[in-house]
């Protein structure tokens, strides 16, 4: 009963096979691979954009701190969510990576910001020397907590930000379940005003790879040497390659998170029937609700995973409520969904 993330989930099988095929023999080392030249290729097809700059990571912090750096100066600044991941998870890497930048923190609502509240965030900025330049704009897809973008949102939200001048970035760790979630293409979803995209794998039954892609291709040799002072470029890259292969294959990356949003769905349809109570929308893999202390530990006691959310103190009044996360991946199994109801169950009717 792992829910605690979806990057706990296994990778896929034929994403080892690629990586097998790509171990017989020798291959050039740090990108300069064919099984490489050909991944970007795909990816510039996949998104639409014949021309953009392309580089892989091996993790998800690296590959938002690389973009946000090629689109932010030193002295810049980068509006993002209060709740987004760059500012909560990455440990101060964005900052680090830019050479000083600030993230400035926009007033969100299920992690997800409007053109109202970007322009608001713009007019309030302090200008001159003084106080840094507003550079970019950054959010996730999915979003913090879990909120789904569609095209037209990012259109009207790129219209502000390429109005003030500003840069879009989209920090796309679960890219391929907002895509799924919404019915839309990843070109449709690049060309609505996107300046930058983080592809993630990791997330979605990969070992370990995600993809920057910028739609400026002048940026590449920046990137690139971006990447390389950071200790990002890979020596071995083709195994980097080979799961990003596998991964566009019949449209993996779109049947992966399919399956890990009906999972769920299936799973917060049970919570709900079973008195739980759901505290966002739940549009891709993740679900947010609240539950009784008391419910929370014999869940655990069960041997049930997830993150209460926020932090919260394990010890307490056995009534208060508890927020907390519930994350499903591309192989999450009707079985451990039941086995989770079932305990929820359970303990409701004790």
């Amino acid at each position: 009963m792992n829910f605690a993330s979806d990057n706990a989930g296994p990778a896929h099988p034929a994403v080892w096979a690629a990586m097998a095929e790509a171990d017989r023999g020798v291959a050039a080392p740090y990108g300069a691979d064919p099984l490489t030249q050909e991944v970007v290729g795909r990816l510039q097809e996949l998104f639409g954009v014949p021309d953009a700059a392309v580089a892989l990571v091996s993790v998800g912090t690296a590959a938002n701190a690389l973009a946000l750096a090629c689109l932010c100066p030193p002295w810049g600044r980068t509006l993002c969510p209060d709740v987004a991941h760059v500012e909560w998870d990455e440990c101060g890497a964005p900052e680090a990576f830019i050479g000083g930048g600030k993230l400035v923190l926009v007033p969100s609502r299920g992690g997800k910001i409007t053109p109202d509240d970007l322009r608001a965030a713009i007019a309030a900025a302090p200008h001159g020397v003084h106080y840094g330049k507003l550079a970019a704009v950054t959010i996730s897809n999915l979003s913090e907590m879990g909120r789904a973008w569609t095209p037209d949102e990012v259109g009207a939200l790129a219209e502000v930000a390429h109005g003030a001048g500003l840069a879009l970035h989209m920090d796309g760790a679960r890219f391929s379940n907002g895509v799924a979630a919404v019915g839309c293409s990843a070109a449709e979803m690049f060309a609505a005003g996107l300046d930058a995209l983080c592809f993630g794998g990791t997330k979605n039954g990969l070992p370990g790879v995600e993809a920057v892609i910028l739609r400026d291709g002048g940026l590449q040799e920046e990137l690139e040497f971006r990447r390389k002072r950071a200790g990002h470029l890979v020596s071995k890259h083709r195994y980097l390659a080979a799961q990003v292969t596998a991964y566009l294959d019949d449209d993996l990356w779109l049947a992966n998170a399919r399956a890990a949003n009906a999972a769920a769905a299936r799973l917060a349809e049970g919570l709900r029937a079973a008195g739980v109570e759901i505290t966002e929308q739940v549009d891709g893999n993740q679900i947010f609700a609240r539950m009784p202390r008391r419910l929370h530990a014999e869940l655990m006691a069960a041997g049930a995973s997830y993150y209460l959310w926020p932090d919260a103190p394990v010890d307490g009044d056995p009534g208060e409520m508890l927020g907390c996360r519930m994350v499903c991946n591309w192989a999450t199994e009707d079985a451990e969904i039941d086995a989770l109801l079932g305990a929820v169950a359970t303990v409701r009717a004790a």
